[in-house]
């Protein structure tokens, strides 16, 4: 196929410069040929003018026009050549043609102002009066050093256009035969040329198809040779690059891809040059969609933009932290720029760290300890007044002592409740973690039942109800013992908040992926501002309330915590003065 095309490149051009030759020589031959013969026609005429000249100088000074163009009329039936004589101002006077009263007036024939301007003239056009194209030609007659009339000869030129075209017809004939021969000849020249430069075309393809270790022939054509020699070279120099940059450019993919911290390079113009998947996901970007485009088109943060900016106008390199749009994620930024060969700014180069979770666990901490200080120092600033107090004489006093030492033991109970609750929300953590903690798919009704009993110590003065709906078929892979704590909490927590004599649901149904464990109150309810925090640890609605109700802070702690090693989650839906529902969401497979 390649050779074929190659081959009808090249061979149209050879034929196509003979076939013009052949036919602008033809071409330049007929038209130097029609030349000659109009000239010869043109010389005729003005020999034939002169003649007539002198034949009416005589009567033209008689003015005896009527003989005139008798005369004319007599001498162009023997000559074939049409005669007209014209007055200086365009008047006819005689024709051999037609009758001259009939004929329009010649002043402004191109042939008749040039004998009058030039001392003759001649010119070839249409004539109306014959229907034919006719060459004219004219000459003054003069008296006195006056121009007293114009003779004009005119003769058709069909003549020689018919003449021509008999030529024509021979030329063309001998062109088609000059041009077949001239197609033979060329296409073997063609085929010459073409053959070793449809070989190179074939191997640069696979050259550009990636396929470098292949080499071409050198023809015998020394500047085809020179190309050939030049295109293997160029091949080899390509294959042994292309290498270097293919085995380094996996290099540095392979290491990218593997890092955990993300690396985006951008141009001096801001453009991303390269992201690897860290980065994008940081960002939360298409990493092969965002390739050539503008930083700002892709990641909408001002302080991450002004950044970059400040990155690629200085010289050293830049640390800092922002936060991303959505506000729930922390990057630390470490940025450097980079200079060509030249020395020139070429780009930068950033490296992004996802500190959202050590933020959000040092801000935990400084929760916690912060909780955890406050919650200890109420009952210990308390327990601490009272033993001063006993000390500074209260002793001695039986009642006041008795009623202190109540207050004292109500706090060291308090304290003693704290820390149990952190005791197990430090093991859930580490069995969670470590995976000690013991599962087996049962029943959950057995847990809730126990819960419920546990809990009649406290329900039982308040006069609570709990009722429990819970089919022995419903089964999960849990820890029967952190179930009934985790319930045992909601109910705890329930009855705090509950009035006399309510009612509490214990309710378990299975759902298509989950088994949902419901304790519902008639409390007091919760407002929906606090659904997000009340699970933290410490966190109460109203302190005060839950500090007299003898609540640590940390019991819906503990039940997300449980859930959590289950791999589940708990919720809770609330109506102020209505109550309150709290649901621990158990996969199924868990």
């Amino acid at each position: 196929m390649v050779k074929k095309r190659l081959l009808w490149q090249i061979y149209p051009s050879f034929l196509l410069i003979i076939v013009i030759s052949v036919v602008g020589v033809a071409w330049y031959g007929s038209q130097s040929l029609r030349k000659f013969h109009l000239d010869q026609i043109a010389a005729d005429l003005k020999s034939r003018a002169h003649l007539i000249e002198k034949q009416i100088s005589v009567n033209l000074e008689d003015h005896n026009f009527k003989e005139i163009d008798i005369f004319c009329k007599q001498a162009a039936a023997a000559s074939s050549t049409r005669i007209t004589v014209i007055l200086p101002n365009g008047e006819v006077i005689a024709d051999s043609d037609e009758i001259p009263v009939r004929m329009k007036n010649h002043a402004d024939r191109p042939e008749f102002q040039d004998a009058l301007n030039q001392g003759s003239g001649n010119s070839i056009r249409f004539s109306e009066t014959l229907g034919k194209r006719m060459m004219y030609l004219a000459i003054p007659i003069e008296q006195g050093g006056e121009v007293i009339a114009v003779v004009r000869t005119s003769m058709p030129v069909t003549a020689i256009d018919e003449a021509l075209k008999s030529i024509y017809q021979k030329l063309f004939w001998a062109g088609v035969i000059i041009a077949i021969c001239a197609a033979v000849i060329s296409l073997g020249i063609s085929k010459k040329i073409s053959r070793p430069v449809e070989q190179m075309t074939e191997v640069a393809k696979y050259f550009a198809s990636g396929e470098l270790d292949r080499r071409l022939s050198v023809p015998d054509a020394t500047e085809l040779a020179d190309l050939a020699k030049a295109l293997n070279e160029m091949a080899r120099q390509l294959n042994t690059r292309i290498d270097t940059i293919t085995k380094e450019r996996s290099r540095i993919e392979a290491i990218l891809s593997s890092m955990i911290e993300g690396v985006l390079a951008v141009d001096p113009a801001g453009h991303i040059v390269s992201i690897n998947e860290a980065a994008a996901e940081l960002l939360g970007i298409d990493a092969a969609r965002s390739n050539g485009l503008n930083i700002e088109e892709v990641v909408r943060n001002p302080q991450l933009h002004q950044y970059i900016k400040d990155t690629l106008e200085n010289d050293q390199p830049a640390e800092s932290d922002f936060i991303l749009n959505d506000g729930g994620r922390f990057l630390q930024l470490y940025g450097a720029g980079l200079t060509d060969d030249k020395g020139s700014r070429s780009g930068a180069v950033l490296v992004l760290h996802d500190i959202t979770r050590t933020r959000q666990l040092e801000e935990v901490r400084r929760d916690f300890v912060a909780n955890v200080s406050h919650e200890l120092k109420t009952p210990i600033t308390s327990i601490k007044g009272f033993v001063e107090t006993l000390q500074e004489g209260a002793v001695n006093n039986a009642e006041e002592a008795g009623r202190f030492l109540e207050i004292i033991a109500r706090h060291a109970d308090r304290l003693n409740a704290i820390v149990d609750d952190l005791l197990s929300l430090s093991r859930l953590e580490e069995d969670g973690e470590k995976r000690r903690l013991a599962f087996e798919k049962t029943s959950v009704r057995p847990p809730l039942v126990s819960a419920i009993e546990l809990a009649k110590v406290k329900t039982g003065p308040k006069n609570i109800t709990v009722k429990l709906t819970c089919d022995k078929e419903i089964v999960a892979k849990i820890n029967s013992d952190l179930i009934e704590q985790a319930v045992l909490n909601l109910i705890d927590n329930a009855v705090k908040y509950s009035r006399d004599r309510s009612k509490i649901q214990v309710s378990a149904e299975k759902t298509e992926n989950e088994v949902l464990i419901k304790v519902s109150d008639e409390g007091c309810g919760i407002e929906k501002e606090h659904f997000g925090r009340i699970f933290e640890r410490f966190y109460v609605v109203d302190k005060g309330r839950s500090r007299k109700l003898g609540g640590t802070g940390l019991g819906l702690s503990i039940v997300k915590h449980i859930a959590n090693v289950h791999g589940g989650y708990v919720t809770v839906e609330s109506e102020l003065d209505v109550g309150s529902t709290f649901t621990i969401h158990l996969p199924i497979d868990s």
